[in-house]
């Protein structure tokens, strides 16, 4: 069965319509989207490789976990929903915290994606070894360093995907942890 999205106006608010995935994408209607971003203990952030077999960045690196928001779910119910079927993580509401949203439009092919999009953070250590990987969405995942990471965002998202925004909402939570010491 295929996903149904709420679609929303330019403005970002509810028009009452719901469509599928596949004609949001054609026709480029505005849906949500959310992202999470799982840092541990030592500061490192979770980062997925994107399978190859993606219509868009197919095997780039990405943020821990993301997707879209069904007809009728808030972004905290995607972040949990998404985390779980693409790393096998468990996720609770009172784990989530919501750091910014922005706006993407994304072209690939036939594809028009106009996302609003939710970013989160969870403070979580977990063992990558243990995650249940969701194989169509994620080939493999790793640690890597608030540094590398914001070099990356700062080269052109050299290496990673270019999720514009909500790369820089990880950039001002480091800068926000760093504020707290």
């Amino acid at each position: 069965m295929e996903e149904l999205f709420d679609v929303l106006n330019e403005k970002g608010q509810y028009t009452g319509k719901i469509e599928t995935r596949k004609k949001c994408h054609k026709e480029g209607l505005w849906h949500k989207a959310v992202v999470v971003f799982i840092i541990n203990s030592k500061g490192q952030v979770l980062l997925q490789k994107r399978s190859a077999n993606k219509r868009m960045w197919p095997n780039m690196w990405d943020v821990t976990a993301g997707g879209h928001v069904l007809a009728g779910e808030f972004g905290f119910q995607a972040i949990i929903r998404e985390t779980k079927e693409e790393l096998g993580i468990e996720l609770n509401k009172e784990e989530i915290t919501f750091i910014g949203s922005t706006i993407s439009t994304n072209y690939k092919g036939d594809i028009i994606s106009n996302h609003f999009n939710e970013c989160y953070i969870v403070n979580k250590n977990i063992d990558e070894t243990k995650l249940k990987l969701q194989i169509e969405e994620v080939s493999e995942v790793k640690w890597i360093n608030r540094n590398e990471i914001i070099e990356k965002i700062n080269d052109n998202y050299n290496g990673i995907t270019d999720k514009e925004g909500c790369w820089e909402y990880l950039i001002k939570y480091y800068e926000w942890l760093e504020n707290q010491k």
